[in-house]
């Protein structure tokens, strides 16, 4: 006979939690299983969810094993209550739509293992959606649900709205339908194409609302839970001069940095291909393809440096960009050293084409939002930022800030980088922070001379700058650039601006997917 404490150790211990980054793989896992065959998420897809309301996603472990996956997002009522399909109301399943300021919860994901069905996951993540409304004051919960019976009764009824009524009467069974009726939802009409890929709904979906029954109707504002309010960002914009060793160059790293650390700096933004100015020790005049196979040799000395100074002086550094070897490819890659002692990459996706003709560096394949303690955050390498596609799918994914290290030797190159980098503060409704080189190399092929005006970058509206420029620097002078820079102040022109460019995407005409 086993012993009352061997028998405790065999019940599955359930925890329900608010999800995050870290369970990204696991939740495409569970996603992949639940659905199938069906189109699931892209890991972008979930990471933005993630980002753009935390608090209303959760997930179930049983075992430190994800077994249900729960997400939602707030909207304002007029949105909630007005005829709308999923990929409209999720901005394509991103979440980017998050309204800070909205009245309802909708809810536009569950699922559960198969495993693990019959053990009351749902009803757990439905008691903690409803405890999220109560703790938030909101009116209550709104959401498409589906009607996975109605395929095998679509030829017994004229329509859904006959097969919703019998279903509610219990002359048919719906599962799905059925549980929300018994968790108190109250049918408020039909929503038609809501999801096409859900064959079994016939693309269909139940507009279903419940009410707050503590909601009290007081004027509110809502505030997210947030990092620091206030984020404070340096552009190095630096100085190209001939250095004697690698020591030499790291006092000169060095002491910018300890300038940022003296002003609290949040994030110090170096340029692109800084590092470039270590060819000028053996100051010789080379073949590019044998300068940059010079400088990958520096590459892990180049991230512990920066590693090193982030952690001592307190400061998140995105250490411009570096030539380096990938396997057999070179790559333009920016390090992303955060002060907890994390190193991010971000490769450059499009090189010039003086990058590919004279140095034979090749495109990166991924981008990716980068998790600090200020939020997340986007880093495109200055030609990057020209293609505006790439900033919308970081914006999708939750980022309030881009970083541009870039490098531009003549004003005709630095303006193309600078009125896209506030196109995309504009049409993003995000901050964009930009560093540049200035001075010269006169051995060094293609970095010989310097153009730049670092500047960071916000929306155009009442609460910024009116001309949209937080601060700049002045043209071809070494020195720092800082603005102190409000989330708060972000947010709310997001949602109550002059314009409301992330709002108003029309998510049924156009979308930005990820292919590879």
């Amino acid at each position: 006979m086993e012993s009352k404490s061997k028998r405790k150790a065999k019940i599955p211990v359930l925890e329900l939690k608010n999800a995050s980054s870290k369970d990204i793989p696991e939740i495409l896992q569970l996603a992949n299983k639940v659905y199938a065959p069906m189109p699931s998420y892209k890991k972008e897809q979930i990471r933005g969810q993630i980002a753009n309301f935390s608090e209303g996603c959760f997930v179930i472990t049983m075992k430190n094993k994800i077994v249900a996956y729960s997400a939602s997002l707030l909207v304002d009522e007029s949105t909630a209550l007005n005829k709308h399909n999923w990929k409209q109301i999720t901005a394509d399943g991103f979440a980017s739509t998050h309204n800070p300021d909205g009245e309802y919860l909708y809810g536009y994901e569950t699922c559960v293992d198969p495993e693990v069905r019959g053990k009351r996951l749902g009803q757990r993540i439905y008691n903690a959606r409803q405890s999220l409304v109560k703790f938030y004051k909101l009116k209550g919960i709104i959401f498409g649900g589906r009607v996975p019976n109605y395929y095998k009764k679509e030829k017994k009824v004229k329509d859904l709205n006959e097969y919703v009524t019998k279903v509610m009467n219990k002359e048919f069974k719906d599962p799905t339908l059925g549980f929300h009726l018994r968790n108190g939802f109250q049918v408020i009409g039909l929503l038609e194409n809501y999801l096409p890929s859900d064959k079994q709904s016939l693309g269909n979906a139940v507009h279903l609302k419940w009410e707050n029954p503590e909601y009290v109707a007081i004027k509110k504002k809502h505030e997210t839970l947030l990092r620091p309010n206030s984020v404070r960002v340096v552009c190095v914009q630096y100085q190209q001069r001939k250095v004697s060793s690698f020591e030499e160059f790291a006092q000169i790293v060095e002491y910018y940095v300890d300038v940022a650390g003296d002003y609290k700096t949040d994030f110090l933004l170096f340029p692109e291909l800084f590092t470039m100015q270590l060819l000028s020790i053996d100051n010789e005049e080379v073949a590019p393809n044998v300068a940059i196979e010079h400088m990958t040799k520096y590459t892990a000395r180049i991230k512990e440096l920066f590693q090193k100074l982030a952690i001592k002086y307190n400061v998140n550094i995105i250490a411009g960009s570096h030539p380096t070897r990938v396997e057999e490819k070179v790559r333009n890659i920016c390090y992303i050293c955060l002060r907890d002692g994390g190193i991010h990459e971000q490769e450059k996706i499009h090189p010039t084409p003086d990058e590919k003709f004279w140095w034979k560096i090749e495109g990166g394949d991924e981008l990716k939002v980068i998790d600090t303690d200020c939020g997340p955050i986007g880093v495109l390498i200055c030609y990057d930022s020209e293609f505006p596609e790439l900033t919308r799918y970081l914006v999708n994914q939750g980022i309030q800030f881009l970083f541009v290290p870039f490098l531009t030797d003549n004003r005709q190159g630095y303006c193309r980088v600078r009125y896209c980098c506030q196109a995309r503060a504009v049409e993003n409704q995000i901050y964009v922070a930009m560093a540049g080189n200035v001075g010269n190399l006169p051995r060094v092929k293609n970095l010989d001379i310097q153009y730049a005006q670092s500047a960071i970058f916000s929306p155009c509206d009442f609460p910024f700058a009116k001309d949209g420029i937080a601060a700049e620097a002045t043209p071809n002078v070494e020195m720092v650039t800082i603005a102190d820079l409000r989330i708060d102040t972000l947010l709310e022109a997001r949602a109550h601006g002059a314009v409301r460019n992330l709002k108003d995407r029309r998510h049924d005409l156009y979308s930005v997917r990820w292919h590879k």
